[in-house]
């Protein structure tokens, strides 16, 4: 079941990932802040009660009654003389509360707080022992410090009050600010992000688009490469990749082509000599039999050669093994001289071992003897040999024939190329032999004579690296 998720787009699925984690951070911080900010606020409200109640414990030990210079007769007086000289932080408020009459308070008026039954009750609890706790009315948050006074016969308690929810008014405002902001960053952010996503995904959407357009048949479709990063990296390679496949297709249709064109003439010749064949003339019918298996024949050894060069394409063409070069060598010049009647010589041989597959290898060198062979009469001169030279392994076949025409020389290695009208074959040997050579990452080339009256003949050349591995 394909989940909503992947039906949004790269650039939609990007997008929305920032802005996810760019939200979980924002909160993160948002919540982190919140929480510094809360501790902070409960260590300044102690703080404060604490201050307040020490500043009573001096003036009850250090300080003497303003009107009389003496010490404190009474709580009453102490608790009223406190109120005078001092005024309550933000959010505070200081309670005497008396041995007899109503309690008196410094600090602004808090209704919900003075009307309460909860908090008279509180400051009982603690006028005998003392301490501080939390009270929470009408869901409001109060810090409650209650200090016992004792002077003479009377017994009275010194209160601070603090309003915790109060404080935090200006912590929950600062959230709420920021809150609206990062919710702003997080759009904006967000939209660059859209945007960003945009530019960088460009480059795989014209991919995709030039990859839509091959599938229409159109391989000369190239992307223009900007840039040095890995995307630019991505186009380049697929550019490469559209020129492989634009060789494979065209040498593929031309390897069609020149097939359908080298079969169709045999064809014609079955078809031709069918029609014509005298049924009731035996000689007729044994000349026109000879004729037709030694055009199935040619077609048999034609489609053998195309198969040959369709499994050049593939990894396994090649088996390479340490191969003794100089055995290689011999057993292909021994092979050789049962093709014609030919002096055939050994020229040299290269005593050392590469990495080869050497069936290949003789295949090559008798495909070239072939082409020699017949390009020579009898008593003309074949050499075979090998070397190793430039980091090379070399294996040619020379012959002191008529020679290659300068004028194919290029395109000899082509398929269906033929030295002469004369030549018989379908002009693929030279292309098997270029792709056995290929396949060892190595190549084939023929010599260039530099005078043909003193150097008649030619000399094809195998030459493959010693430390390649196909």
């Amino acid at each position: 079941m394909t989940s909503p998720l992947s039906r949004l787009s790269v650039r939609q699925r990007l997008t929305g990932t920032i802005a996810l984690l760019t939200t979980l951070a924002l909160v993160a911080v948002g919540l982190t802040l919140y929480a510094i900010e809360s501790s902070r606020i409960d260590r300044s409200i102690e703080s404060s009660l604490s201050q307040e109640l020490g500043e009573f414990r001096a003036l009850q030990q250090n300080e003497v009654d303003p009107q009389t210079r003496e010490p404190f007769a009474s709580a009453d007086r102490l608790l009223e003389v406190f109120l005078e000289r001092n005024l309550p932080d933000a959010n505070e408020q200081l309670f005497a509360f008396p041995s007899v009459g109503t309690p008196t308070y410094q600090g602004d008026p808090n209704p919900t707080l003075q009307q309460s039954s909860e908090f008279p009750a509180l400051v009982a609890d603690l006028s005998t022992s003392g301490g501080s706790r939390t009270l929470d009315l009408a869901g409001r948050e109060y810090r409650v410090a209650v200090l016992p006074v004792t002077a003479g016969s009377q017994r009275a308690a010194f209160v601070v009050v603090h309003d915790v929810g109060g404080s935090r008014d200006d912590l929950h405002e600062l959230m709420t600010t920021y809150a609206l902001l990062a919710a702003l960053s997080v759009v904006l952010i967000a939209g660059l992000a859209s945007w960003s996503a945009g530019r960088l995904l460009r480059p795989v959407r014209r991919l995709r688009e030039t990859a839509q357009g091959i599938s229409d048949g159109d391989l000369g479709g190239r992307l223009e490469v900007t840039g040095h990063d890995d995307l630019s990296d991505l186009q380049r390679t697929f550019n490469d990749m559209l020129d492989r496949l634009e060789s494979s297709f065209v040498t593929q249709r031309q390897l069609l082509d020149d097939a359908g064109h080298e079969l169709r003439t045999p064809l014609t010749v079955l078809r031709g000599h069918l029609e014509v064949l005298d049924l009731d003339d035996p000689d007729d019918v044994a000349a026109t039999r000879e004729l037709l298996l030694d055009e199935i024949d040619r077609m048999a050894r034609l489609v053998d050669d195309l198969l040959m060069l369709a499994k050049a394409r593939r990894p396994d063409f090649v088996r390479p093994h340490a191969a003794d070069v100089e055995s290689l060598t011999h057993g292909a010049i021994d092979r050789a001289r049962a093709l014609a009647d030919r002096r055939w010589v050994l020229d040299a041989v290269a005593r050392t071992s590469a990495p080869l597959d050497g069936q290949r290898i003789t295949q090559a060198l008798l495909q070239l003897s072939a082409n020699a062979a017949r390009h020579t009469s009898p008593g003309d001169e074949i050499g075979i040999g090998s070397r190793l030279h430039e980091g090379r392994v070399e294996l040619w076949v020379r012959d002191t024939g008529t020679g290659v025409d300068p004028a194919i020389a290029v395109d000899i290695f082509d398929r269906f190329s033929r030295g002469d009208d004369s030549d018989d074959g379908f002009g693929l040997g030279l292309s098997i032999v270029s792709a056995i050579a290929e396949a060892h990452h190595g190549d084939v080339v023929l010599d260039a004579p530099s005078d043909r009256a003193a150097s008649p003949g030619a000399t094809f050349r195998i030459r493959i690296p010693t430390g390649a591995t196909p």
